[in-house]
């Protein structure tokens, strides 16, 4: 286990191997589960202000759901997440040409429509939070829709937390993900 500041891991970070293939999962992480993407409270108003961009990359189907529920949602356990189509994809999740699923909020983001990424769930996913009083504990999360980013991890040798660099640099900050890093290295001697 790695403490860095108030983030809590396991060691799946840095033994387990992991970079997205979408062309073969089709970002089935948009589509499974049972909820939409987890949200943070702060990120709710950043979607808010920049929903106006946003929606222009959406499909009919998420405008839609967007109109009659909005974008986001409370479960049963006062946790915030974005609505889902019919309980399936996400509202902000986009086809492509290729069936292939990808994050509308980012779409605009890339295009320089909107100053917010996506959700830090999706951008630090295959890591999932969960808070414990003054702690984040991230665990590698494992299913079988992301085998064969496992398998392209494993081929190219990157360890988890060196393909969420950037998510981890957008969540934690530079200095922490150095300090990450070293004891990454400690561990590893």
């Amino acid at each position: 286990m790695l403490v860095v500041g108030q983030a809590i891991f396991t060691d799946d970070i840095f033994e387990k191997h992991f970079v997205c293939d979408l062309l073969k999962c089709k970002g089935a992480c948009c589509v499974e589960g049972d909820l939409g993407a987890p949200l943070e409270e702060s990120e709710v108003g950043q979607i808010e202000a920049n929903l106006e961009h946003i929606l222009p990359y959406l499909s009919a189907e998420g405008k839609k759901v967007i109109e009659e529920e909005g974008f986001y949602m409370k479960d049963w356990e006062d946790d915030l997440s974005t609505t889902t189509i019919e309980n399936r994809e996400c509202v902000f999740a986009v086809y492509d040409k290729q069936h292939i699923l990808h994050c509308g909020i980012e779409k605009a983001w890339k295009d320089g429509k909107s100053s917010f990424q996506k959700p830090i769930s999706c951008h630090l996913y295959p890591l999932r939070v969960s808070k414990y009083g003054e702690y984040e504990a991230l665990n590698y999360h494992q299913w079988k829709v992301c085998t064969p980013a496992c398998d392209k991890g494993e081929l190219l040798q990157v360890p988890v937390y060196q393909f969420l660099k950037n998510a981890l640099v957008r969540k934690f900050g530079e200095d922490w993900y150095s300090q990450l890093e070293k004891q990454v290295k400690e561990k590893l001697k």
